[in-house]
Formats: structure tokens, C-alpha cells, sequence
């Protein structure tokens, strides 16, 4: 990966948090303390960080008659990655915001996604586009 992303989120439950992005979505966790945890998620650093004061539902705006939660993070996986960690989140019983779909299917900019919480209500969101190369198009 040539540059992966770095972002800090907040969290009601370090235990909670490690057994989710662990358990759930496979990550790895790298240093930690009594008041955050780095994971690795798909080869990114995203750091949990205990403050339950900041975590509070994400407002919604209207995307092609979903309401998508507006705070939101996750990764553009490829194709059948994708699919792969679509199969493993049902299999676990995740419940989805927005259940996984093909958005654009056979036009320009055609992906897959797919939107659920974390125990602490961080929306995250998973994407995958059949052409890798229209990730910015019109």
C-alpha cells in the first residue's frame, strides 16, 4: 500500500472496540493504553479512542433513497474482497444500516457497499468498485 490513512474515532468501550475490529473485521492491533488502540484495518491505521462523550448518532442525508449516516469511515476494498467481507458480516449476524448492494450496476462508476455501526454507533462503510479506476468518476 503506497499511503494508507490515518484517523482516530471515538469509542464508549475499549473492549468493545478490540473485540469488534478484531473479531468482526479481522484487523490486528499494533500499541495501545488504557485510553486507545491502534488497529489495522486493511493495511490503515485507525486508532480507538475512549471518550463515550463524543460518540452520538450520525444525522442522515438522502443518497439514491438510502438514508446514509453522514459520519462515516471504511475502506475501497477490491472486487471480490468485497464480497468476501460482505459473506463474513452476514454470517455473523452484523445488522447492516444499508444492506450490501451494487450501486450504478452497469454504468459508469458501477460499485458495491454496504453500511453498519460499531458497538460505539461509528458508522462505517465498505465500498468496491468492478473498475478500480473509476473510483473518481462522473
Amino acid at each position: 500500500m503506497d499511503r494508507p490513512f490515518h484517523l482516530a474515532f471515538p469509542v464508549n468501550n475499549l473492549e468493545e472496540a478490540r473485540d469488534f475490529y478484531t473479531n468482526i473485521l479481522g484487523c490486528s492491533t499494533g500499541r495501545s493504553s488504557e485510553q486507545w488502540i491502534d488497529f489495522n484495518l486493511f493495511g490503515h491505521q485507525v486508532v480507538a479512542h475512549l471518550a463515550p462523550e463524543e460518540t452520538s448518532a450520525a444525522s442522515r442525508n438522502q443518497v439514491d433513497g438510502k438514508e446514509v449516516p453522514v459520519k462515516h469511515f471504511g475502506v475501497v476494498l477490491p472486487w471480490e474482497e468485497w464480497h468476501h467481507l460482505a459473506e463474513s458480516l452476514k454470517e455473523k449476524k452484523i445488522e447492516f444500516i444499508i444492506d450490501p448492494y451494487i450501486r450504478f450496476e452497469g454504468e459508469v462508476g458501477e460499485q458495491a457497499t454496504m453500511f453498519f455501526m460499531d458497538p460505539s454507533g461509528n458508522a462505517l462503510e465498505f465500498k468496491s468498485f468492478r473498475d478500480p479506476d473509476q473510483l473518481f468518476a462522473h
